[in-house]
């Protein structure tokens, strides 16, 4: 496999993530937070990034449009839920296991 073949493939894994998270709002961040250590607005940082390194201009509002499908103002109106108790609590534990010293 070529760079170019490569680069198709991972651009065509990229957008089916992109649309598999914009079909399944019922995933709030927090839980891909929990499970994954990453959320919608990291894959948009991530995209900004991208966008940055080869000298494109992309506000971050447009790089969470293109993630979301919709501006985030809208998404949080319409999908967003508040985190429970329970996902806050695991929220927080797995941050404290990341911040813990390794041994």
């Amino acid at each position: 496999m070529d760079q170019e073949q490569r680069t198709e493939i991972e651009a065509r894994a990229f957008r089916r993530l992109v649309a598999h998270l914009q079909t399944h709002t019922e995933v709030q961040n927090i839980d891909l937070m929990i499970t994954g250590d990453f959320c919608r607005n990291c894959l948009a940082k991530w995209y900004k990034a991208a966008a940055d390194e080869i000298g494109e201009e992309l506000p971050y509002a447009d790089a969470l449009a293109a993630i979301y499908g919709m501006s985030y103002d809208e998404w949080k109106t319409r999908f967003q839920t508040d985190a429970s108790p329970e996902q806050l609590r695991q929220y927080e534990e797995k941050q404290k296991r990341k911040e813990a010293p390794s041994a």
